[in-house]
C-alpha cells in the first residue's frame, strides 16, 4: 500500500471509531497498528496527533450527550408535572431519574412525619436493604437530618468516616447494611432563603467512594425542586377537593373555584407544552402576558432585560412586543439595581412581590438566582393568577438553564477558534475563516475586539461573566494569557463598547473589570493585530490608574498614537492642535508658530520674542489667547507634552 494511502486509511479508521462511539482504548490501537504496519516518522506522528484530537472530540461528544440526557430528563419531569395525577408515580420517576443521571447505585427521597417529629423514607430506587428502607431520622441526625435542618445540600465521599455529621447507631447500621459510602443530599424546598420551607430531601448515593461535582449538586437540586412542586401541587389539589366538598351548598363559589382551577391547569399545560415544543423565553413571556392580561418582561440576574416586553390583552402596550422599560424612573443601572433588590425580596419570601406598582418574581435554579419575571398592568393580581405567575418562573428557569448550557457549549467551541486565531493567525487563515463560518462567525466581517482583566482573586469569575454578558447575541469570548477576549456583535466604537462592557462586567463579577477595545478589524491577521493593540491599551489603562474603566487607544492621546496599530498621527495632531489651527486659518494669526517658538525656547518669553521678531507683549497676548482656546491647564506637564509632540509631528508631516 502506498505511504499516503496507508496514513489515510488509519485516519479514516479514527473517523469510523468516532462515528460508532467506540471505547477510548480502540483509538489507541490505531497508532499501534500503524506502527506495526511500518508507518513511521512524520506520518506516524500525524496519526498519533489525529488520535489525540479524536479522543478530545469523543470526550466533547460524550459530555454533550450527558448534558442532553440531563435536559431531556428535566423536560420529562416538567411533562410529568403538567399531567400530574399520581404523586407516588411522579416521585418514583424523579428518584429514578436522579439515580440514572448521576450514575449512582441508589437514590431515595425522605419526607417529614409531622406527628412523629422525624423524617422517613418515602421512595427508594436501587435499595436492597429492608433495614435501610425503613430508616427514620431525627432533625440534625446523619447527613439527611442535617439537610432537613439547615435546608442546604451536603455531600460526602465517605459518610462512615465523615465527622461533620451526627452519627447514630440506627443510621449507621442502615447505611452499613445498604453498603453506602458516598452520599449527596439536597433539600426539597418550597420557596428559598429565609422564607423557604423544607418539605423533604432527595439523595443519591454510591457504594464506593466518590466526590460529587458542583454540576451534579445543581442537577439534583433542580430535580428536588420538581419533587417539591409535585408535592405542593398534590397538596393544593387535595385542599381544593376538600374545599369543594365543604362549600357544596355555595354553588356560585364552587363554580368560580372550579373555573379558576381549570384555568390554572390549562395554563400550566400550555406553558409545559410550549417548553416541550422547543419554545424560547420570549415565547413563555408572551404566553404569560396573554394568560394574565398584562405586560411581562424577563430579566437576567443582573437586572438587564433578556426579552422585549410582551403585551397581553389588558396590558398597557396593547398587543405585540416592544423594548423593555425600566423598573423605576428611566433605563440604566439604577433600574437594574432596583430590580435585583426586588428579586432578592421575592426569593426571601418565596412569592412574587409588588415593587413600584409591578409584580416581580424571582427565577431560581436550586439556590442560584437566574433572573426575574416582571408583570405590570395587573395591580389586583389575585390568588390563582398570582400562583400562575409564580409557577411560570419554574418554566422560565428550565429554559434559561437550557439556554445557558447551550451557550456554554457553543462558547467553548468558539473559544478554541479564538485561541487558534490569536496564537497562529497566519498558519491557516482560510481554515480559520472556514471554521468560523461553521460556528456562525464571519471572520471576514469587521468585528470589534475587547480585552478584559480583573483582580487575580476573582479572575475565575470573569470568563463566566463574559459569557453572560454576550448571552443572547452572536458574540464570542475566550480566555487568553490571563485575560478574557470578547468579540461582541456591536456596531459601537471601540471606546464606547469597552466602556459598556466594563460597566456590566464589573457588576456581574462584583469587582472592578478593566476593558480595552480595538478595531473594527476583518480577517484573522487583522483581528489578531487588534487584540494585540487592545492588550497594549489595557496595560496603559492599568498604568494610568483607570482600573474598572473602559477605553481605546484613540482615547489615550499621544499614548494612543504609540499603542495604536495604525498610528493615527494626523488624527492626534488634529485632536490636539485643531482649535489653534482653525483659529489661525480664520483670523490669519500665528498662534501655532508662537506656541512652537515658546516651547522651543524652553518657555522663555524673551528668547521667544527674539525668534518671532515681535514685542514681548505680543508673545504674552498670543499665549493668553492660546490659554483662552485650550483652557487654563494647557501648560501643565501632561498637556505640554502632548502639545510638543503634536507640534513635532506636524512639522515632520510638513517637511
Amino acid at each position: 500500500m502506498p505511504k499516503n494511502t496507508s496514513v489515510a486509511a488509519h485516519l479514516r479508521r479514527l473517523l469510523d471509531l468516532l462515528a460508532s462511539g467506540a471505547p477510548a482504548e480502540d483509538f489507541g490501537a490505531v497508532a499501534t497498528e500503524a506502527r506495526r504496519g511500518g508507518v513511521g516518522g512524520d506520518d506516524l506522528a500525524e496519526i498519533e496527533q489525529a488520535t489525540q484530537a479524536a479522543l478530545r472530540v469523543r470526550g466533547a461528544l460524550r459530555q454533550h450527550q450527558r448534558r442532553e440526557a440531563e435536559l431531556t430528563a428535566l423536560f420529562d419531569t416538567a411533562g410529568d408535572l403538567a399531567a400530574l395525577r399520581d404523586l407516588d408515580a411522579v416521585l418514583r420517576s424523579i428518584v429514578r431519574r436522579a439515580r440514572m443521571l448521576l450514575g449512582t447505585d441508589t437514590a431515595y427521597l425522605t419526607l417529614p412525619d409531622e406527628e412523629a417529629g422525624d423524617t422517613f423514607m418515602r421512595v427508594t430506587d436501587g435499595s436492597v436493604s429492608e433495614l435501610f428502607q425503613n430508616l427514620r431520622l431525627q432533625l440534625g441526625e446523619g447527613l439527611g437530618g442535617l439537610v432537613a435542618q439547615t435546608a442546604r445540600p451536603y455531600a460526602t465521599p465517605d459518610y462512615r468516616t465523615d465527622e461533620r455529621f451526627h452519627h447514630t447507631h440506627s443510621i449507621d447500621a442502615g447505611v452499613l447494611d445498604e453498603g453506602l459510602v458516598a452520599i449527596l443530599g439536597v433539600p426539597l424546598l418550597l420557596g428559598s432563603g429565609s422564607g423557604g420551607k423544607v418539605i423533604g430531601a432527595l439523595f443519591a448515593a454510591d457504594r464506593t467512594p466518590r466526590t460529587f461535582s458542583p454540576d451534579e449538586v445543581a442537577l439534583l437540586c433542580s430535580l428536588a425542586n420538581h419533587a417539591a412542586i409535585a408535592i405542593d401541587t398534590a397538596k393544593a389539589m387535595t385542599d381544593a377537593r376538600v374545599a369543594l366538598a365543604e362549600l357544596a351548598e355555595a354553588n356560585a363559589v364552587i363554580r368560580e373555584r372550579s373555573a379558576a382551577m381549570q384555568r390554572a391547569e390549562e395554563s400550566h399545560d400550555r406553558l409545559s407544552d410550549l417548553v416541550l415544543r422547543g419554545g424560547d423565553v420570549a415565547d413563555v413571556a408572551a404566553a404569560v402576558a396573554d394568560l394574565l392580561e398584562g405586560d411581562v418582561t424577563v430579566f437576567d440576574a443582573g437586572g438587564w432585560p433578556l426579552t422585549p416586553t410582551a403585551h397581553g390583552a389588558g396590558g398597557a402596550g396593547g398587543s405585540g412586543t416592544d423594548e423593555p422599560k425600566g423598573v423605576v424612573g428611566t433605563d440604566g443601572t439604577d433600574d437594574a439595581a432596583a430590580l435585583v433588590r426586588a428579586a432578592e425580596e421575592s426569593r426571601a419570601t418565596a412569592h412574587a412581590v409588588v415593587h413600584d406598582g409591578r409584580w416581580v418574581c424571582a427565577v431560581l435554579a436550586g439556590q442560584e438566582m437566574l433572573g426575574s419575571l416582571v408583570l405590570s398592568g395587573r395591580p389586583d393580581l389575585d390568588g390563582p393568577d398570582r400562583r400562575l405567575f409564580e409557577r411560570s418562573s419554574v418554566v422560565t428557569s428550565l429554559l434559561l438553564l437550557l439556554r445557558r448550557s447551550v451557550a456554554e457549549a457553543e462558547n467553548r467551541v468558539r473559544g478554541d477558534l479564538i485561541t487558534d486565531l490569536l496564537t497562529a493567525p497566519d498558519r491557516d487563515p482560510a481554515g480559520l475563516v472556514a471554521r468560523g463560518r461553521n460556528l456562525g462567525i464571519d471572520l471576514n466581517r469587521p468585528h470589534l475586539v475587547l480585552v478584559a482583566s480583573t483582580d487575580a482573586d476573582v479572575r475565575d469569575r470573569l470568563a463566566g461573566a463574559a459569557v453572560q454578558y454576550l448571552f443572547g447575541g452572536d458574540g464570542v469570548s475566550a480566555e487568553h494569557a490571563g485575560t478574557v477576549m470578547l468579540v461582541p456583535d456591536s456596531g459601537a466604537t471601540p471606546g464606547d463598547a469597552a466602556g459598556a462592557a466594563a460597566e456590566q462586567l464589573t457588576h456581574l463579577v462584583g469587582a472592578p473589570v478593566t476593558v480595552a477595545g480595538a478595531g473594527p478589524a476583518a480577517g484573522p491577521r487583522a483581528l489578531a493585530d487588534a487584540h494585540a493593540e487592545a492588550t497594549r491599551c489595557l496595560q496603559a489603562l492599568t498604568v494610568l490608574g483607570r482600573r474598572g474603566a473602559g477605553g481605546s487607544a484613540g482615547e489615550l492621546g499621544f499614548l494612543g498614537v504609540l499603542l495604536g496599530e495604525d498610528h493615527d498621527v494626523e488624527g492626534f495632531v488634529t485632536a490636539t492642535l485643531g482649535p489653534l489651527l482653525e483659529y489661525d486659518d480664520r483670523r490669519g494669526t500665528q498662534l501655532v508658530r508662537t506656541l512652537a517658538a515658546y516651547f522651543g525656547c524652553g518657555g522663555s518669553l524673551t528668547r521667544a520674542k527674539e525668534e518671532l521678531h515681535v514685542h514681548i507683549n505680543t508673545v504674552v497676548q498670543r499665549l493668553d489667547r492660546i490659554q483662552a482656546i485650550l483652557g487654563p491647564d494647557w501648560n501643565s506637564p501632561e498637556n505640554a507634552l502632548e502639545l510638543q509632540l503634536a507640534l513635532r509631528l506636524r512639522l515632520l508631516s510638513l517637511s
